[in-house]
């Protein structure tokens, strides 16, 4: 098999954040907070890209009664989510994120990334082959910071 997916996967090419990051304008966060816990990464982040001007689709894993979170209507699957999604923010323990695979392969939104501290190198092979640009344990939210047009 071809080796041309690794492309997909963009570790420290800082070039490709930053086109990736100019290029986006729709993020759905999976694994998103809450107003209630408006202190957690997984909640302000979502918060500040709404802020900085992208469209934020939020998919929250818990808070089954919730409808709204930021003002905007939530899903329960990326894979429910209209339209395109550029970037899909993942808020979830590596190990769980495979259990997502399906529902963001279903999806191919056109890239995935985990926030800092999140990798799951299999689920990112497996997008990565699946022509998904993937990047890892990294904050969206300070990359915006450092490379918004």
């Amino acid at each position: 098999m071809s080796e041309d997916w690794r492309k997909n996967l963009i570790e420290d090419d800082e070039d490709r954040i930053a086109e990736l990051l100019r290029g986006a304008s729709r993020v759905a966060v999976l694994g998103i907070k809450t107003e209630a816990q408006s202190g957690q990464p997984a909640f302000y982040v979502a918060k500040y890209l709404a802020e900085a001007g992208l469209e934020v689709v939020p998919v929250p894993v818990y808070y089954p009664e919730v409808t709204t979170i930021l003002g905007k209507p939530v899903y329960r699957k990326v894979a429910d989510v209209p339209g395109a999604v550029d970037i899909v923010d993942i808020f979830r323990r590596g190990p769980d994120v495979a259990g997502h695979l399906d529902d963001l392969l279903a999806k191919k939104p056109r890239a995935v990334w985990m926030q800092s501290g999140i990798r799951n190198d299999s689920v990112a092979e497996s997008l990565a082959k699946a022509g998904i640009l993937v990047v890892q344990d990294r904050c969206l939210m300070v990359d915006h910071r450092r490379y918004r047009a």
